[in-house]
């Protein structure tokens, strides 16, 4: 079973589009979970319980685990495996915004899919083609490409325009269209042949949304930022939604995750997770 056949069934048998990230922060974890001998580990196996029949995935942020060295990455590949053990029908998604030249990608992806064994990954296209292809050729896995992303600065080289560098950019790639529709192009491209891409398009930014939805109707989009980058939910869903009422992984981090620095932490965020999956399912009807 591929990613995208492991992402549709799941998101039939939980009926939900929501993805919980999880992103632990030593500096805002629970002070109870802080004494464990694996707090990052043991706060995400807490909400992985609590929310597993509410998400269509679970998306890890590669950085907070890194920050702590070894124990981090031990504490990361270790809740990768009790997801796939105790949840295997939930694909696990590793957001790591990787891309290098090609033989340095290649270790990047062994590094993600036979060492940490997730089912997908976030990956940056502005290396190119070469940088990328070691990912996509692992064609069970989901190769999420940066299209669109979420943050104030993504417009800095994601809006600029083709055309509008003058004796820069080769005539035949030449647009009137800013970087991330050019972006999105060429992922549609790679898609056709590998057929495991999807994009990170950000909710803060439904127009672009828009636009590319409009380009792609069938591609699942990843989408960051609903939450406490305050993306509009009612948009994302309006104007990102494939005719099927799917195509998004709309991903939620510390919203659900920190909803409660006690005990209960684990129950708020599930409480957080089902108030998330109801609002976005009351859009998609």
């Amino acid at each position: 079973m591929n990613f995208q056949q492991k992402l549709q069934e799941i998101v039939k048998k939980n009926n939900s589009l929501l993805c919980v990230g999880l992103d632990p922060d030593l500096s805002k974890l629970p002070p109870h979970i802080l004494k464990l001998d694996e707090p990052l580990f043991e706060f995400n196996k807490a909400i992985i319980d609590e929310t597993k029949d509410l998400v269509c995935a679970f998306k890890a942020n590669s950085a907070f685990y890194e920050a702590e060295g070894v124990r981090g990455i031990e504490q990361l590949k270790k809740t990768i495996q009790y997801v796939q053990k105790q949840y295997p029908e939930i694909p696990v998604i590793l957001d790591a915004k990787r891309a290098d030249i090609g033989n340095t990608s290649e270790q990047y992806a062994k590094y993600a899919f036979y060492f940490l064994g997730v089912d997908a990954i976030t990956v940056n296209p502005y290396l190119g083609f070469d940088s990328i292809e070691p990912f996509l050729k692992r064609k069970d896995k989901g190769i999420i490409i940066l299209c669109k992303t979420s943050n104030p600065g993504s417009s800095d080289f994601q809006d600029i325009h083709l055309g509008g560098v003058s004796g820069r950019i080769p005539r035949e790639i030449s647009s009137p269209e800013p970087l991330y529709m050019f972006v999105a192009k060429k992922n549609i491209e790679w898609n056709t042949i590998y057929g495991n891409c999807l994009m990170v398009v950000g909710a803060t930014y439904p127009e672009e949304l828009k636009k590319i939805r409009e380009l792609t109707p069938d591609m699942t989009f990843l989408v960051p930022g609903i939450g406490s980058q305050g993306g509009n939910l009612e948009q994302t869903l309006k104007f990102g939604l494939t005719e099927e009422k799917s195509g998004l992984i709309i991903n939620v981090g510390r919203a659900i995750i920190y909803a409660s620095n006690g005990n209960d932490f684990s129950q708020k965020a599930k409480e957080e997770a089902i108030k998330l999956r109801d609002l976005i399912n009351q859009f998609r009807n």
